[in-house]
């Protein structure tokens, strides 16, 4: 909309160049290459730097949009991640119980094994009976029981403990994650401009409201001026992309600036000839649009008319 804007106001001011003199083979507008730039947040907008007119570079930060409430999200989280250990249980008290237990137990097995050996050298002299034998081996028998039984009970704790407290750790990853989510949204708090140009028109003060993608202000790198024409189809053989041609600008009553442009894109579609716009051919029923890169030395505006000569 905005070029076919531009286009429209055009006038039919070019046929006094015939008066003067001067012969063009095609005429139209000056564009720029516009950049709106909005809001990545909702919220209020803490500071906006730019002004209309302003010379901008690209990646310089321009202004702020109030991120507290980001901010109190990612501390909510990290404190979530720090209580995680609280959470997780100490197995060492129980451990340390069976292993007590267990102590006593080899206690108990040292115990009846030196008394094994006291009854075998009894039976030797014929002090001692083999039913002694067999009591002392069933007790040395129900103490390693005992004591395997011990051993079981503290793996099983160890185990059980060790996969309660995996299921709780294993809910850092997904906090460190949301914490990562929530950095890169303070880092959009910040307005950053995005290309080198001219602030043309500026939509927000700082301390108004803003939402995502809410337009903020319109840039346009002027250094590089696109003229917009339109040529019959009959010149189209004159033509080709990357062709130098001259570009006349009014410099002052009945006089032409005279600049070098090159062809950068051409229509590959016919439309009607605007009506506004003057081809060399009188009214010609079909035109082609073409676009022609100028350097700006200060003096190209938007929406100013020119003049194009093929070399």
């Amino acid at each position: 909309m905005r070029n076919i804007f531009i286009s429209m106001l055009a006038t039919v001011f070019i046929t006094a160049c015939s008066s003067n003199g001067n012969k063009f083979d095609a005429s139209g507008t000056f564009e720029a290459t516009e950049v709106i730039v909005s809001s990545e947040l909702s919220g209020k907008i803490l500071s906006l730097t730019v002004n209309e007119g302003d010379t901008v570079s690209a990646s310089r930060v321009v202004g702020t949009v109030d991120a507290e409430g980001i901010e109190l999200q990612k501390e909510q989280v990290e404190a979530s991640i720090s209580s995680l250990n609280d959470k997780t249980a100490d197995v060492g008290p129980q451990v340390a119980l069976l292993q007590n237990q267990l102590a006593v137990q080899q206690s108990q097995l040292n115990n009846l094994l030196h008394e094994k050996q006291r009854i075998e050298n009894l039976i030797k002299q014929d002090a001692a009976t083999g039913k002694q034998l067999d009591d002392i081996n069933a007790q040395i028998d129900v103490v390693r029981k005992q004591m395997g039984v011990t051993q079981q009970q503290i793996n099983v704790q160890r185990n059980n403990t060790s996969t309660q407290n995996k299921s709780i750790l294993s809910e850092s990853k997904p906090l460190q994650k949301r914490v990562e989510q929530l950095n890169d949204q303070l880092k959009r708090a910040d307005i950053v401009n995005p290309i080198n140009g001219t602030v043309l028109t500026k939509y927000a003060e700082a301390g108004e409201l803003t939402s995502t993608g809410k337009a903020l202000y319109k840039i346009a790198d002027l250094g590089a001026m696109k003229l917009r024409a339109y040529v019959t189809g009959d010149q189209l053989s004159q033509i080709k992309l990357g062709q130098q041609v001259k570009v006349l600008v009014d410099d002052g009553k009945d006089k032409y600036k005279e600049l070098v442009g090159t062809i950068s894109w051409i229509s590959d579609k016919a439309e009607f000839t605007p009506k506004t716009i003057q081809t060399k051919e009188e009214r010609a029923n079909l035109v082609y649009a073409v676009k022609i890169n100028v350097k700006n030395d200060g003096y190209l505006k938007i929406g100013m008319y020119g003049e194009v000569v093929f070399k």
